[in-house]
């Protein structure tokens, strides 16, 4: 698939997206960060101070917790149900993190902004789970309360 086409090929309803950030409430976010640099730090940092339970994700045995949030290894770590199951790795991963997902039941697959892989898509859509890529939820959370001003000076 050509990256240009991209943005154009996973345009989803804002109702959908919306719904699923309503509805959840537990993320487990794969690929989280300790360093403050990185965006999915910001992305965690955003989601847990509005109010999400996160679950950071991380295979590094040094790193074990991030803004205070104890840090698992791996998916099947968690101890408790996941609604979401949010993507922070390069978009070849995200086949075996759906199927991960697949396996502890998670609700949702997210696959931020450059992660996405229809593949991937089509296994977990296919055992139920709703599905969005390349998008970022953080984004996604404040798109309606944008509001362009134009008449700004620069």
């Amino acid at each position: 698939m050509p990256e240009a086409d991209v943005d154009h090929i996973y345009d989803y309803d804002p109702k959908f997206i919306a719904d699923i950030l309503r509805s959840v409430k537990t993320i487990a976010m794969v690929g989280a960060s300790a360093d403050k640099t990185k965006f999915s730090y910001g992305v965690l940092r955003v989601l847990h101070e509005t109010g999400y339970d996160m679950i950071p994700v991380n295979p590094n045995p040094n790193v074990t917790e991030i803004r205070g949030i104890k840090v698992v290894h791996s998916l099947h770590d968690i101890d408790r149900p996941v609604d979401m199951v949010e993507v922070f790795r390069p978009k070849e991963e995200l086949y075996g993190i759906a199927e991960q997902a697949i396996q502890i039941g998670a609700k949702v697959l997210w696959g931020q902004i450059g992660v996405y892989d229809d593949r991937a898509a089509k296994l977990a859509e296919d055992a139920g789970l709703k599905v969005v890529m390349n998008r970022c939820p953080k984004i996604e959370l404040f798109r309606p309360f944008w509001k362009p001003r134009l008449d700004l000076a620069i």
